[in-house]
């Protein structure tokens, strides 16, 4: 017969079962997608956090060769840092989610996985690499003096956060939307290229004419970029936002992706 003490400890395992086995999951399919995508050869999986690396680079490389024909007083290095770093983030994001599902279907055998960790996994892996790369690199260019220290670096960590947030939502929206349209998963890869000139990569709000300001506003990524930017050198822009828009449209987006996942993750049940 079973001690008291045994049961208590049983019980403390169901309540705290629930958060195990789902940190367990996404820590195993997070392995699973590095070894998948990079494999065990070369330099491995240190490639998730070279290849947004070494784009950057190259951008911010070219940018700093031209530097005479930008008449701005903005650092062109931390200009191409935080514009190419935030491109990779929202395209990046999205663009792993779609078709997900199809090539992971023979994991939702198992009962501990569903749909919202696959795209957990994936999602969590580009913020990874992203946000290395964005730290690593801003700090190689602080110390080569190519770079300025940020004039506000809770405000940077903010905007960071932001677009991190909206990239996991439309990553989650556009990924649930594949799984039930195959269209959208042919359609946003010419979407994405359509919205990189138009996310602030290569210019500040302000450069803008008025009229030409307020219609590209509404693309939350260049709010948050703007946001990023004000923190990094503000004092160098007048900077255009609204945090209350970002977070609003990323709510939305957020229930929508989690949503179209439940409703992929029935859909697989009765199959």
């Amino acid at each position: 017969m079973p001690s008291n003490k045994s049961n208590v400890s049983t019980g403390a395992l169901l309540r705290d079962s629930s958060w195990t086995v789902n940190r367990r999951v996404v820590g195993a399919l997070l392995l699973r997608e590095l070894l998948t995508r990079y494999g065990r050869n070369n330099i491995g999986f240190l490639w998730l956090f070279i290849e947004p690396m070494l784009f950057t680079l190259a951008i911010t490389i070219v940018w700093s060769a031209f530097r005479s024909v930008h008449s701005s007083s903005i650092p062109i290095v931390a200009f191409a840092l935080t514009g190419y770093s935030s491109l990779l983030m929202w395209r990046n994001m999205p663009g792993r989610c779609v078709g997900a599902l199809k090539s992971n279907m023979s994991l939702l055998f198992h009962r501990q996985v569903t749909v919202i960790d696959i795209y957990t996994a994936r999602i969590l892996l580009e913020f990874m690499a992203t946000s290395t790369s964005f730290v690593v690199l801003g700090i190689v260019f602080y110390s080569m003096e190519w770079l300025p220290a940020p004039e506000d670096p809770l405000q940077v960590l903010a905007g960071w956060v932001l677009l991190g947030w909206f990239g996991a939502g439309l990553a989650l929206t556009i990924g649930g939307l594949s799984e039930k349209f195959d269209l959208v998963a042919k359609l946003w890869p010419p979407m994405s290229y359509f919205l990189m000139p138009l996310s602030g990569v290569a210019y500040i709000a302000d450069a803008l004419p008025q009229n030409a300001r307020e219609i590209a506003l509404y693309l939350p990524m260049f709010n948050a970029l703007e946001y990023l930017r004000e923190g990094w050198f503000g004092s160098l822009m007048t900077a255009h936002y609204d945090v209350g828009y970002v977070a609003a449209v990323n709510a939305v987006l957020t229930f929508a992706g989690l949503s179209l996942a439940r409703q992929a993750q029935l859909d697989t049940s009765e199959e």
